[in-house]
């Protein structure tokens, strides 16, 4: 499984030509595609009136994965691990790494933040 981050569905969205659009595509179409709640509602959140009830309805055909109790305590294992080497991430981004760790789900992402978080080994990268 492979959770796209935000700024995959950001640069396929923007140009179905993209390298992004034709590799999410096969990924939809072979069903290896999963969403983070925070991806869904970050996509929603910036698409325009007349396309978020056609992106509502794309995205509820995907599972979509919400933080648990264990995600809260990964991240904060994280926060103390990723202190101990001078790294600091946004809140979303480490969300989303904590659900793709907890679902065994690669992240695909377009943010250097998940390049470094793989670094410290707290999450596994897809690499088209």
């Amino acid at each position: 499984m492979i959770l796209a981050d935000t700024s995959v569905w950001v640069a396929a969205l923007r140009s179905s030509r993209a390298a992004e659009a034709n590799h999410l595509r096969s990924l939809l179409d072979r069903d290896e595609i999963c969403l983070a709640v925070i991806v869904r509602l970050e996509i929603l959140l910036g698409a325009g009136r007349r396309d978020r009830a056609r992106l509502a309805r794309l995205l509820s055909s995907l599972p979509v994965f919400y933080p648990t109790d264990r995600t809260w305590t990964t991240i904060e294992s994280w926060i103390e691990k990723r202190g101990s080497v001078g790294q600091r991430f946004g809140i979303t981004n480490l969300v989303i790494a904590a659900i793709a760790a907890e679902r065994g789900a690669a992240v695909w992402s377009l943010d250097a933040d998940f390049a470094r978080l793989q670094r410290l080994g707290l999450v596994r990268l897809h690499r088209p």
